[in-house]
């Protein structure tokens, strides 16, 4: 358990280094992202690129008292063997930040994950641990492998969220769904940087996102939200896989989980999301 709490927010470490949800992330109606500080974030005029200015912020750690006492081992494990402060060194270190990010790992009372514009939060939920283990069982899954794939897809949805936060902190342009572009630095990084375990957390969250769609009941689907359909981001997560390696990951296509006409177009889709995120990030890098 501790290992796999760690490799969770561990994981977030390689998205600054390639750069030189599932979840609803909880944005109430009418939040208007705090502006930047312009003496930390300045564009040169002649370049078009942003300057790296001072740091003026850190990613930092915010502890809580667990509420309820199923989650108590989780909470217990998390404060003992510190991942959340493990990560926020190793990402201070390498990253620049106009201002302060927080990280969190509690219950929360629902089941979620989410990036707060409001108080510039990340906040992973353990009842969201706990739906996915469900999810992955009601599939089928016996308790270790549910387990093993609810860490996976915690990893996936975590990158997600990191994504978000980025995205307001540096206030990068995103010329579709932010939702998307959130999915896609996801599993960019995991595809890229982690090796096997990255792989594993795309593939774990495309299952839970079939799954969903599957016993989901369509009448309390929400067209309006801003989260792409459970079956769009399952083949979306599938391309992207396919796309990062076309002649290894062949039998997603073979095997009739991918529709050809679809894959075809993945590598292109993968690697322009390479190129994007590493061109949008690399301002900020240290070093």
């Amino acid at each position: 358990m501790p290992r796999n709490l760690f490799n969770l927010i561990v994981a977030c470490t390689a998205l600054l280094l390639v750069a030189g949800c599932f979840c609803r992330s909880d944005r109430a109606a009418g939040d208007v992202p705090v502006e930047d500080d312009p003496a930390s974030s300045q564009r040169d005029i002649t370049s078009g690129k942003r300057r790296k200015n001072g740091d003026g912020g850190d990613f930092r750690v915010e502890l809580f008292d667990v509420g309820n006492s199923r989650y108590k081992r989780i909470d217990d494990e998390i404060k003992s063997e510190k991942p959340l402060e493990k990560a926020a060194d190793q990402l201070n270190g390498a990253l620049i930040l106009p201002h302060d990010i927080t990280l969190r790992a509690k219950d929360c009372g629902e089941q979620n994950a989410f990036y707060d514009p409001r108080d510039r939060s990340v906040t992973m939920c353990y009842e969201l641990m706990e739906r996915f283990y469900q999810t992955f069982r009601v599939a089928g899954d016996n308790e270790s492998v549910a387990y093993g794939k609810m860490f996976d897809a915690v990893r996936f949805v975590f990158l997600h969220e990191i994504g978000h936060a980025l995205i307001d902190a540096y206030s990068l342009p995103v010329t579709g769904g932010e939702e998307d572009a959130a999915d896609r630095l996801s599993a960019f990084v995991n595809l890229r940087e982690l090796g096997d375990e990255g792989v594993r957390a795309v593939f774990a969250a495309a299952d839970a996102f079939q799954i969903e769609a599957k016993f989901g009941k369509t009448k309390e689907r929400n067209l309006a939200d801003e989260h792409l359909l459970q079956e769009r981001r399952f083949y979306n997560s599938l391309c992207m896989i396919y796309g990062s390696n076309a002649e290894k990951y062949e039998n997603i296509v073979t095997d009739g989980y991918l529709p050809k006409e679809r894959a075809v177009r993945c590598r292109n889709e993968y690697q322009r999301t390479v190129q994007s995120w590493m061109t949008l990030l690399e301002p900020w890098r240290k070093n």
